[in-house]
């Protein structure tokens, strides 16, 4: 026979591979389904009434209703929702454009002690956020700006400006040190290069990174709780007004986080690619 003989232990190594496939697949669904449940449990709620949902244990054949929709709805929700695009959106953009040559001086155009610089704007993320509030606070109330969303917009963009830099960076590292070359040959200035030639190569990065940006934004609640009062609540301030002490509002508060959810949702599934493209870009060296 010109063919070679398995050994017993390699003909077991090979029937186990696929059983070890197999138990992989699925605890890999059983995690999952683990992360996703208070999701699942948290949309079915949202379509029962009050006494249903509040019923323990719950009622999965309970009827459904848009009740709790309603309600949210009929609370008038939007200025809060628009306050959070608000806050959001434009602090993002602020911090992609104040990252992006930030980034681009600490990796492509080393500055000196750049080292160090990163080490800066990594500290800045150790002091707890309840530590600094009450001076936040305090600098607000003395300036007039409480209640006022350009403090949180500058809040936003302080807060995640160093996790954009550090995010930027390590993109940036993987730009070709030819192609800035040839772009100074040909007389590009820095913004032109900045624009036209790195920009487009570390587009899945920018994208990362502002989607991150846009989620810390938006979830923010803290300082959004103390910061504002009602002209400029954000949406998930808005949303822990529905817990209250009398009454059944289970319902109410799952629809409510559903709606409020959306955008991040919404933002992420259209990002998805560039995400995963730009994380596993920036991880890989």
């Amino acid at each position: 026979m010109s063919g070679k003989t398995l050994s017993t232990g390699q003909v077991e190594n090979v029937h186990k591979q696929p059983r070890s496939g197999v138990i992989l697949s699925i605890t890999a669904w059983v995690v999952g389904l683990m992360f996703v449940s208070p999701v699942l449990w948290m949309i079915l709620t949202s379509f029962h009434s009050e006494p249903d949902a509040a019923t323990n244990p719950p009622s999965f054949g309970a009827p459904l209703t848009l009740e709790g929709y309603r309600s949210f709805f009929e609370s008038g929700p939007w200025p809060s929702l628009i306050n959070s695009v608000m806050a959001s959106v434009v602090s993002t953009l602020l911090v992609l454009v104040l990252a992006f040559p930030a980034a681009y001086a600490l990796s492509i155009r080393p500055v000196r002690k750049w080292s160090d610089v990163l080490f800066f704007l990594l500290s800045t993320k150790f002091l707890p956020i309840v530590a600094g509030l009450l001076p936040i606070y305090l600098f607000a109330k003395k300036v007039g700006m409480l209640d006022n969303i350009w403090l949180l917009i500058v809040f936003y963009t302080v807060m995640n400006l160093p996790i954009a830099i550090w995010m930027l960076r390590s993109f940036l590292a993987e730009v070709p040190s030819e192609m800035l070359e040839a772009a100074e040959v040909d007389g590009a200035g820095l913004i032109l290069t900045l624009r036209k030639v790195v920009a487009p190569v570390v587009m899945p990065g920018l994208a990362s990174a502002a989607l991150i940006c846009f989620i810390f934004s938006w979830n923010e609640l803290l300082f959004a709780r103390v910061l504002t009062g009602t002209v400029s609540q954000t949406a998930p301030v808005y949303l822990t007004g529905f817990v209250t002490s009398q009454g059944l509002f289970l319902a109410k508060v799952c629809a409510a986080s559903l709606v409020v959810s959306l955008p991040v949702l919404v933002a992420g599934f259209a990002a998805q690619d560039k995400l995963v493209q730009g994380l596993s870009m920036g991880a890989v060296r």
